[in-house]
């Protein structure tokens, strides 16, 4: 009896978002390397802290290709990428990093919509949520490091950026949880 719950298209859409996870994964830890090179102790361990969910999210999407039957396929990753030259420049690529891996949940949403894989669907929302975080968190980082002086910032501001990172939790607050009590 087959018990492959997914299509082959939507087993391979959910395997390459697998490994892009994968890929974003090691691309964190190689700007956690090159922030840990350049002195950022803080900042590293954020990143390297990040490293780890997104490590965490190739892992949800490959028990959850196991769970409906499917199979999932590891490929080959790409070299991570040069090292970023800057703090701007690592803060800008961690935000257009996170903006394409929201475009990929989109179009596994869409596929998800046509093949009216309604329980691909209702998993993939988790993600979707998680890209709001994910984005959010992203242009938080851009914003303290503006704050700080963007390319200008001095050593002090930067010391301190570096040690408010190492301190950050790593969620940021979602407009959906807000309410009036908390308004965020």
């Amino acid at each position: 009896m087959n018990t492959k719950r997914l299509s082959s298209k939507m087993e391979k859409a959910l395997s390459q978002q697998m490994n892009v996870e994968d890929l974003q994964s090691r691309v964190y830890l190689s700007y956690g390397i090159w922030a840990s090179d350049e002195g950022y102790g803080g900042i590293s361990n954020f990143l390297f802290r990040h490293a780890q969910e997104e490590r965490n999210h190739s892992i949800k999407f490959m028990q959850y290709i196991l769970n409906r039957g499917g199979k999932p396929t590891i490929d080959a990753l790409p070299n991570p990428g040069p090292e970023p030259k800057n703090l701007v420049e690592c803060f800008d690529l961690v935000f257009k990093h996170e903006v394409d891996n929201t475009t990929k949940i989109y179009t596994l949403v869409d596929l998800a919509l046509q093949e009216k894989d309604w329980a691909t669907w209702n998993f993939l929302q988790w993600f979707v949520k998680e890209q709001i975080e994910e984005e959010t968190l992203a242009m938080s980082l851009i914003d303290k490091l503006k704050i700080a002086g963007g390319d200008r910032a001095t050593d002090e501001s930067l010391f301190n950026l570096d040690k408010t990172l190492e301190e950050t939790p790593d969620d940021a607050p979602l407009a959906r949880d807000a309410t009036g009590e908390n308004p965020l």
